[in-house]
């Protein structure tokens, strides 16, 4: 009679699985893509602060507000970004993201101009227009450079020009696939990280303030994209009218860091 051990049993089993596994065809692949990973990491990659667009020269008019004294504290700091993202430049360019996005993907050429030159017309100040311009085109001439997609040159050939940072984004979404969704919310919360990292280099606030203001403005960034998908053009304007002036004031500003 034979006696079979727990060792034995296991030795069996771990047999069989091998040969199962060896039985299978090696070209077939275990764990099937995962596109939205995919989009993920693109959205990481364009969005970083290492993207060559000089998104770091920028705060936005946070600078003169600093020097005002209307942006001191963490408490400052959220107030101001939470009405950019409610009343002023921030919500506007999600939608225009949101425009430039909806526009490539049904490859509509009209609707595509008419979103940039409305959100090239809506910089209310000669260094917002700079600050749009500047890392729009960067973004273009990288993205053309080393994430090329048939629809991006599509949509840059039908724009021309100086093109708006929200609409470069949003068109490149749309030539790589990427959901108009996690598109926004990856470029909204890119856009106040920047002014926070602004904030923080001009020694309002540290690094963990500077988190815990991210970590604070997370739910009405949420809100901001589901405007932002609904919206429609007659939507944009703006209320955060300390915001504009501060960018009209940097402009004269004896010393600064920033070039807006």
């Amino acid at each position: 009679m034979t006696t079979i051990t727990a060792m034995d049993d296991v030795s069996e089993r771990q047999h069989k699985i091998g040969g199962e596994l060896s039985s299978q065809d090696a070209s077939t692949p275990v764990v099937k893509e995962d596109k939205s990973s995919d989009a993920a990491a693109k959205l990481l990659i364009w969005l970083s602060p290492a993207f060559p667009v000089g998104s770091f020269a920028f705060s936005h008019g946070l600078e003169w507000a600093v020097q005002a004294g209307q942006v001191r504290n963490v408490a400052t700091v959220i107030a101001w970004l939470d009405a950019l993202l409610e009343y002023g430049g921030l919500r506007n360019d999600a939608i225009f993201a949101a425009h430039a996005w909806h526009a490539a993907m049904v490859r509509d050429a009209r609707a595509l101009i008419e979103v940039n030159e409305l959100a090239l017309a809506m910089a209310g100040s000669k260094e917002r227009y700079l600050e749009t311009t500047a890392q729009g085109n960067a973004f273009v001439t990288i993205i053309r450079e080393a994430w090329r997609a048939q629809d991006f040159d599509w949509g840059i050939a039908s724009v021309r020009g100086d093109v708006a940072y929200p609409v470069a984004v949003g068109l490149t979404g749309a030539a790589h696939e990427i959901s108009r969704h996690e598109m926004l919310r990856c470029f909204v919360l890119a856009q106040v990280q920047n002014l926070v990292s602004a904030v923080i280099r001009l020694s309002v606030i540290g690094h963990t303030d500077g988190q815990h203001a991210i970590a604070s403005l997370l739910p009405a960034i949420g809100r901001l994209v589901l405007v932002a998908e609904t919206a429609t053009l007659d939507d944009i304007g703006g209320a955060a009218f300390q915001s504009d002036i501060a960018a009209l004031r940097h402009e004269t500003q004896y010393s600064r860091l920033f070039r807006s």
